[in-house]
């Protein structure tokens, strides 16, 4: 697989000739699992085949039961310099709910670890769990604090379809799962996070001044990325395009030297509603000049007509830059009221 991803890398230099890449992300299934030499490895391969700032956002993606002490001091002699932990709770009952791998204990141990020799790291926590209460919330928070993180992500409890939970949700064995309570676990959230000085910069992210993620913050803005290997999605403004999820099939193709990818021309339609739905995610809002300038007065028209009622609910507002951005009010329900703009 490591060998499959090095010449997907050479494959695909072509698409990136004249751009340069900011920041690379090891994500999606366990890429913590890698040795650093494999990391090494692919790394040589994308400074050999593409240009690349100086100093780029290297992030790993973590999980805390892969984070041996041994582990991070090999990761931090590496060029990796951002770690993403998934964390989701300090507390077991939570863990064993969510059917992860780890335990409380082994978050914590990690993160102890992980802030001796990193300085850039975020951590993911889940909200809106059946049964947790405003101050349980609160004190998972509160340990992020207390270790100094200085960026975190935290999203709503989601049922998947054919999940233990799921199953259990059915059976009647685990209550359902709460809009209200996701809705006031948000609140404390976003009122927790400002007190220790975090900027609310997209709807799930939280980070202190200069530690944003420039990875994530590219998707919101629309610039166009590469992703390499099963699965891998990539964009470049004009198509987006997939990668075969069968690793099998994949590596089969890559080592006849073919690309397993499938490609979908972005319609206007779907460029303007990515647009609306990225933008209303974020502190930076929709630019209705860009919305006139790329696709024309007549839907930037249409597009104030409908954003009209949730103007009147204080769901959304106009700033003096002309940017359209989500009020307080708003920022939970930025997904519903983007839809309601959507181009169709």
């Amino acid at each position: 697989m490591i060998k499959a991803l090095v010449k997907e890398l050479l494959l695909r230099k072509g698409e990136f000739l004249n751009k340069t890449v900011e920041t690379i992300y090891f994500g999606g299934g366990t890429p913590s699992l890698l040795t650093i030499d494999e990391i090494q490895l692919l790394l040589d391969a994308i400074y050999q085949n593409y240009s690349i700032i100086d100093k780029p956002e290297i992030t790993l993606e973590a999980n805390p039961d892969d984070l041996t002490s041994y582990k991070i001091s090999e990761l931090a002699e590496s060029d990796v310099n951002r770690l993403s932990i998934g964390i989701q709770s300090f507390f077991d009952e939570d863990l064993q709910m969510m059917n992860r791998v780890h335990n409380a204990k082994e978050a914590r141990g990690c993160l102890s670890a992980a802030i001796k020799s990193f300085d850039n790291i975020t951590v993911d926590l889940i909200y809106g769990i059946p049964n947790m209460t405003h101050q349980h919330w609160k004190q998972n928070l509160q340990k992020v604090f207390d270790f100094g993180i200085s960026h975190l992500s935290s999203y709503a409890l989601t049922v998947e379809p054919k999940t233990a939970l799921a199953a259990f949700i059915r059976q009647g064995k685990y209550p359902i799962v709460s809009e209200k309570l996701a809705s006031e676990h948000f609140n404390i959230l976003v009122a927790e996070t400002k007190k220790q000085g975090f900027i609310h910069y997209e709807i799930s992210n939280f980070g202190k001044p200069n530690y944003f993620s420039k990875h994530n913050t590219s998707y919101w803005l629309g610039k166009s990325y590469l992703g390499v290997g099963p699965s891998a999605h990539s964009y470049n403004r004009a198509d987006r395009s997939w990668n075969v999820s069968n690793n099998i099939k994949y590596l089969k193709a890559i080592q006849k030297g073919e690309l397993p990818i499938e490609i979908e021309k972005l319609s206007k339609n779907d460029r303007f509603n990515e647009l609306i739905m990225t933008g209303l995610r974020t502190i930076w809002g929709v630019s209705l000049d860009q919305i006139e300038q790329n696709f024309g007065i007549d839907v930037k028209n249409e597009l104030l007509k409908n954003a009209e009622k949730f103007i009147n609910q204080k769901q959304i507002y106009i700033d003096n830059d002309q940017q359209l951005k989500t009020t307080l009010k708003g920022k939970f329900l930025a997904d519903g009221i983007a839809s309601n703009l959507f181009m169709i």
